[in-house]
């Protein structure tokens, strides 16, 4: 019964960890001093001298964390050129 218990937690912890992928958080980061989007879940350590100081999400698509990104107030405003060099178009 026991070995039956453990079978079933880890076929839950393995799909939980197979849903994080494809998800976006938004993160502050104090180095360059912009939010930036990312992929994997952040690790908030601005209070011990670290450049992420805070982290928003997780957001099932891209367009979702960019309108995140677009309501926080910590974030500054985006221009289109840095939006579409994101995108990795051209200006």
């Amino acid at each position: 019964m026991k070995s039956l218990l453990l079978a079933g937690a880890m076929i839950v912890a393995t799909g939980a960890i197979c849903r994080a992928d494809g998800l976006y958080w938004v993160v502050g980061n104090r180095a360059t001093n912009s939010c930036d989007i990312v992929t994997s879940n952040p690790v908030i350590d601005g209070l011990v001298g670290g450049n992420i100081w805070f982290g928003s999400g997780p957001y099932k698509s891209l367009d979702d964390a960019r309108l995140a990104r677009s309501t926080i107030n910590a974030c500054p405003k985006e221009d289109p050129a840095t939006q579409a060099a994101d995108e990795g178009r051209p200006g």
